[in-house]
C-alpha cells in the first residue's frame, strides 16, 4: 500500500512538471522516490507470568500517634483469596474518633460499618478574666475665643 502511494506521488510530480511547461532543465525529468519504510515485525504477546498467585494472602497494619501535630490514626487489613477484612480509625476535627470496619468478597461486595465515639476531653482552665475597659482621660473644655477687631458677634462659642 505504501509503495503504491509513493509511486502515485512520483507520477503526480512528473505530471505537474510537464503540465507546467517549465523551461528545459528546470525540473528533473524523473522524480527521485525514497524507498518504502520497513517496519519491524510485531512481537507476539508474552505468556502469563509464572508467579501469578490465584489465592493471594497478605496482612498489614500501622498506627500513627503524633502529639505535636495531633495526628492520631491506625489501620489494619488482611486478605485471604478474594476475601478482604480490615478496619481503620482516625480523630476527626470535631474531637470524635471514627472507626470503620469493612469486609469485601465476590458474593457480598464491599460493606463497611462506621462507629463514632467521643474522646476523653481535658478540662481547660480559663485563660484570663476580661480586662476592664480602657479609661480615657476627660476632655478639657476649650475657652471661648476672643472677639478680634472689637467685633462682638465674631467668634462666639457655645459652651455647654
Amino acid at each position: 500500500m505504501a509503495f503504491k502511494f509513493v509511486l502515485f506521488a512520483a507520477v503526480v510530480a512528473v505530471a505537474s512538471a510537464v503540465a507546467y511547461h517549465a523551461p528545459l532543465g528546470a525540473y528533473p525529468a524523473v522524480a527521485k522516490v525514497a524507498a518504502p519504510l520497513a517496519y519491524p515485525a510485531i512481537a507476539k504477546v508474552a505468556a502469563p507470568l509464572a508467579d501469578y498467585d490465584a489465592n493471594p494472602h497478605y496482612s498489614y497494619s500501622y498506627a500513627v500517634a503524633d502529639a505535636v501535630t495531633g495526628d492520631n490514626k491506625s489501620q489494619q487489613e488482611s486478605r485471604s483469596g478474594d476475601v478482604v477484612t480490615g478496619s481503620y480509625s482516625l480523630v476527626e476535627p470535631d474531637g470524635t474518633r471514627r472507626i470503620v470496619e469493612y469486609n469485601a468478597d465476590p458474593v457480598n461486595g464491599f460493606n463497611a460499618v462506621v462507629h463514632r465515639e467521643p474522646l476523653a476531653v481535658k478540662a481547660v482552665a480559663p485563660i484570663a478574666k476580661y480586662a476592664a475597659p480602657l479609661a480615657y482621660p476627660a476632655v478639657a473644655k476649650v475657652a471661648a475665643p476672643y472677639a478680634p477687631y472689637g467685633y462682638p458677634g465674631y467668634g462666639k462659642a457655645i459652651l455647654g
